[in-house]
């Protein structure tokens, strides 16, 4: 792996409420980041000379494209260099690596990344079409898949391979509701719930039933990336650098890939971002996973290297996925229960990364947290993002 040229590090983060059917823009939802976002960094506009935006949608929902420039001009950022992502759901992730890259190769001091979905205005059948284009057209999503029953077969697989019960998933969405209670940012800040509640909660498809998957959301988030080891001191002293960064891809078609229960790209992309870091994952004291259904969260644990094959709904039955935990997951609620508005979700994790690693989590801190691993699917893990970010 080629030599890292410049260290780069996370002055400041904004997030706005992940809503649901809130008629908020596109335009406005990612503005109203990105100037938080330099305001908690204390960076003048002026400073910033380049925005990266994860976005999967808007084309298709919004009729939007080109969002770069859109919230560039609606921010205030004069006639920066602007691009926009796309890796469907791991766009934030995606978004992040490219300001990491500009950052570290020196071709930026300062960038602004951002993450902005707009989805609930439209019809579910619409949105669930749209979601579906992340898949294989051809074989899957024209077929009348949905990523709801792709995670389905995963689950079904697994379920058959390792003897679980449905019931042992509990685990994964009772940590992200409890972690939610405690987070005015997220979705589901007023929904607790309970093994009972899991376990009889609607089936969608196959053994996939309401409260294995996560809700569908609007929002948008903001962090600011620096090579100035200065600019990015917290009031307390500390500073949050991103210590390592990985990206991999898999098989597009779940069904053509010769094991489904081991995603290759997370292994990989784990890989990738700890060795930059020198770290282990027996050194990371927070995972931010992409819990989008119950099964993912736990399939997510054994390939990122966390617990050995089969054994992840017995690692997280056993406490260990809790703030109080060995290995706290969905610490502001996940991809379950802050929510999911698919292109921003990469850039909520960093920013939630970011309060972890700066002590400033309030309710959701995690006690003494220097390190944390944050990972970004796109699709059912056809594309991944992983970053560690360390307190120093």
């Amino acid at each position: 792996m080629a030599a890292v040229r410049r260290a780069v590090y996370v002055a400041g983060q904004a997030r706005i409420p992940v809503t649901r059917k809130q008629n908020r823009t596109l335009e406005r939802m990612g503005a109203t980041a990105i100037n938080e976002a330099l305001e908690d960094a204390n960076v003048a506009h002026k400073q910033a000379t380049g925005l990266f935006v994860g976005n999967m949608l808007s084309g298709m929902l919004s009729k939007q494209q080109h969002l770069g420039p859109l919230l560039s001009y609606a921010a205030g950022l004069q006639n920066v260099e602007c691009t926009t992502t796309e890796a469907c759901c791991g766009a934030g992730g995606a978004a992040l690596r490219l300001g990491y890259m500009a950052i570290a190769s020196g071709l930026h001091d300062t960038v602004v990344v951002a993450g902005v979905e707009a989805m609930t205005h439209q019809p579910t059948p619409v949105l669930t079409e749209g979601l579906a284009a992340a898949s294989h057209w051809e074989t899957e999503g024209g077929q009348g898949e949905t990523f709801v029953s792709l995670n389905g077969a995963i689950m079904t697989k697994y379920m058959d391979e390792f003897a679980i019960p449905h019931r042992a998933f509990a685990p994964f969405a009772l940590t992200a509701h409890n972690n939610a209670r405690l987070s005015d940012m997220a979705v589901f800040h007023n929904k607790p719930i309970d093994e009972d509640m899991f376990e009889e909660s609607i089936n969608i498809t196959g053994p996939v039933q309401l409260l294995d998957a996560c809700p569908t959301c609007d929002g948008a988030a903001a962090i600011v990336l620096t090579a100035c080891k200065d600019t990015a001191r917290r009031a307390d002293g500390s500073v949050v650098r991103v210590a390592g960064s990985g990206a991999s891809s898999d098989i597009l078609p779940v069904h053509a890939r010769p094991d489904p229960l081991h995603l290759t790209a997370i292994e990989l992309s784990t890989a990738q971002a700890l060795e930059m870091a020198a770290l282990r994952q027996a050194d990371m004291d927070v995972f931010e996973l992409h819990d989008a259904y119950t099964i993912m969260a736990c399939v997510s644990l054994e390939s990122a290297g966390f617990v050995p094959r089969g054994e992840g709904t017995a690692f997280a039955a056993d406490g260990h996925l809790a703030l109080s935990g060995s290995l706290p997951i969905a610490t502001f609620g996940g991809l379950k229960a802050r929510g999911h508005p698919v292109g921003a979700t990469g850039v909520y994790q960093a920013a939630e990364s970011f309060l972890q690693m700066a002590h400033e989590a309030g309710s959701n801190q995690v006690a003494n947290a220097h390190t944390v691993l944050l990972q970004n699917i796109g699709g059912a893990g056809s594309s991944v993002y992983s970053h560690v970010f360390v307190r120093e």
